[in-house]
């Protein structure tokens, strides 16, 4: 299958994908810092609430509902960002390439999967939901590190592809 995509079309949609994961990769970073923000205020004594309360700006409720929002935009890069690189691939090469990189991807987009689908666990205060959702995220983010360092690998080689074709 050959799909007529436009030459002057091609470079951007190869650039697309990275830079769509490297955001999602720093939402991730973000949304961690919120959840850790959120349990510093669920765990704290109430004499210590206020003050916590005060140097995170926000209020527990306030916190858990950005978490949960960031977690969502992040469910949605990874998703899109492992359909997309998928697409990318395939229309630009005519095949994907099973390697670490891809499988990293899907194992990322999977684990995104399996900690959002724990969310409403956590609401009904099951801890170990909690532990999990943690774990698994904490996996989810060094897989995604090390994914990082494949994918730059994996676009030096298209640009130095693309410099000698020009």
């Amino acid at each position: 299958m050959n799909l007529p995509i436009p030459d002057n079309l091609r470079p951007v949609l190869t650039f697309i994908h990275p830079t769509l994961m490297w955001a999602t990769l720093a939402l991730a970073l973000y949304a961690g810092y919120l959840g850790v923000q959120v349990k510093r205020l669920r765990t704290a004594k109430a004499e210590e609430r206020k003050a916590i309360q005060e140097e995170a700006g926000s209020t527990l409720k306030a916190l858990k509902d950005k978490h949960f929002s960031m977690g969502s935009l992040l469910l949605i890069g990874l998703v899109m960002g492992s359909i997309g690189g998928m697409a990318v691939t395939y229309i630009n090469n005519g095949k994907l390439f099973v390697g670490p990189h891809l499988i990293a991807g899907l194992g990322v987009a999977g684990l995104g999967a399996l900690s959002a689908g724990l969310a409403p666990l956590m609401q009904q205060g099951k801890e170990w939901a909690r532990v999990t959702h943690i774990s698994l995220n904490t996996i989810l983010v060094g897989i995604f590190l090390w994914q990082a360092t494949t994918g730059v690998e994996i676009v030096q080689r298209i640009l130095n592809d693309m410099a000698k074709a020009s």
